[in-house]
């Protein structure tokens, strides 16, 4: 967003008029961190909102004000704030010490939780992140097969590790992005998302350690995959030796109790979790095959001659992520919470459609399960609510964002009480109702007239 953006714009004053605690904060934040925040998705200009409290599907920020929230802990919370449940689960567990620098019951019974649901988990192990989880994973299937050679398709994302940070968002010819060693690049492909050809290809040298991909397709669906990738891809991975990864950091417990892989049928040979996995507390796991978990095995390793795979990490299986991820897989395991999102999402898609018709505006509320994604046109398409077809677009025209148009966006949500992820759009949970609903609706029908006011659309 230009600076005549910032300083000229009816909407940008009512943001600044309505928040101005976060102003004085952001001003601090500042001082400390590079743009003032501490995770790129929560850019904004001037500034995001800061908040001081939430609970069910509802936010309160340092001024007060409540908003209907879609970024429900970057998709961590299907069962919305604070559900009571997970919260005396924690509070029971932090009353009995909150790091042992040991094992643990609730490490065993958590990890009993996610091999009853995933039909990939043989095995599991906890991690910190979602990115240490891919990064783990990676690691194993490279030792396990002897290869060096990673296969990820663009758009997709797989944590800020150097391994697949080109072709997300930029480089998609896979050179480095910014501080990433050249070398390291050479060793993982990018391809072009649901092209089965280009993946047959590329493993038909039988070089290639794993690849790795968001089984229902990039952020979520955004870039949906076509129907029979997966098991194109599950074919292909055998059949050349490659280790077939799910990243279902965000779709595992969201798409179903089992995650995608449970849902399509598919199972990968590993699958990395976080978010949901963790009850929305810091927390990550890989899980699949147990020959390849022998490869973290002291014993197994020592018997079989081979190095033992090195992973340490301070806070893997943290006592206090174990309780929040035993409650929320419990109730994940009943079925009714995934329901409850996915219908509200599917009801939030057709309702946004709606106002844009009734708008005239040529955009498009789209995406599966519990996940709403706003296409804002940016190549002018001939286009409805109606007749949008995503599978008709390419990922760089799905993925396309007008940063002034976006940011302006958002920040029209936030005057009238919503905040959208910066897709944008967002993921619902088990906690939006009928008056979310509305108030999102209604909000979304004054966002688009203040953005046609200033010529934006």
């Amino acid at each position: 967003m230009t600076q005549a953006q910032l300083t000229n714009s009816e909407i940008v004053s009512a943001y600044r008029a309505k928040t101005k605690a976060s102003a004085q904060i952001a001003g601090e934040a500042q001082a400390l961190f590079p743009s003032g925040i501490t995770h790129d998705s929560r850019h904004l200009r001037p500034y995001g909102i800061y908040v001081s409290r939430a609970q069910d599907a509802r936010k309160w920020d340092a001024d007060g004000n409540c908003y209907v929230d879609y970024f429900g802990g970057h998709g961590a919370l299907i069962l919305g704030h604070n559900h009571p449940e997970v919260t005396a689960a924690v509070h029971a567990a932090i009353d009995q010490g909150s790091h042992f620098g040991a094992g643990h019951e609730a490490e065993v019974r958590w990890a009993q939780a996610v091999r009853d649901l995933v039909p990939s988990a043989e095995k599991v192990r906890f991690t910190s992140s979602g990115t240490e989880a891919t990064l783990l994973a990676l690691r194993l299937a490279r030792a396990y097969t002897g290869r060096q050679r990673i296969v990820h398709f663009a758009g997709h994302f797989h944590g800020w590790q150097d391994h697949v940070t080109s072709g997300y968002s930029s480089h998609f010819d896979g050179s480095p992005s910014a501080g990433v060693l050249p070398g390291v690049a050479e060793h993982s492909s990018v391809l072009p998302p649901g092209d089965v050809d280009a993946l047959g290809a590329a493993l038909s040298g039988g070089d290639v350690a794993a690849v790795i991909l968001e089984p229902t397709g990039a952020t979520f669906g955004q870039v949906p995959l076509p129907a029979g990738f997966l098991e194109a891809a599950r074919e292909l991975a055998s059949r050349h030796g490659t280790i077939l990864i799910f990243d279902e950091v965000v779709t595992g417990f969201r798409v179903s109790p089992g995650g995608a892989q449970a849902h399509f049928g598919v199972t990968p040979d590993l699958s990395t979790l976080a978010k949901i996995v963790a009850g929305g507390l810091p927390g990550g796991a890989v899980v699949g095959r147990g020959e390849i978990f022998d490869l973290l095995d002291f014993e197994r390793s020592h018997d079989a001659g081979r190095e033992k795979v090195q992973h340490q990490g301070t806070h893997n299986a943290s006592p206090l992520a174990a309780a929040a991820g035993i409650a929320t897989l419990e109730i994940i395991a009943r079925g009714e919470a995934i329901t409850k999102a996915n219908q509200f999402a599917e009801g939030l898609r057709g309702g946004l459609n709606e106002v844009l018709a009734r708008a005239g505006v040529p955009w498009a509320a789209y995406g599966t399960f519990s996940a709403v994604h706003i296409f804002t046109n940016a190549g002018n398409r001939e286009v409805t609510p109606a007749t949008f077809d995503p599978l008709a677009c390419g990922y760089e025209e799905l993925k396309a964002r007008q940063p002034g148009l976006v940011h302006k966006l958002r920040l029209a949500m936030l005057v009238h009480g919503v905040d959208f992820n910066g897709w944008p759009g967002g993921t619902t949970s088990a906690a939006h109702g009928d008056d979310d609903m509305a108030r999102t609706l209604d909000a979304f029908a004054a966002a688009l007239t203040m953005l046609k006011r200033e010529g934006e659309i």
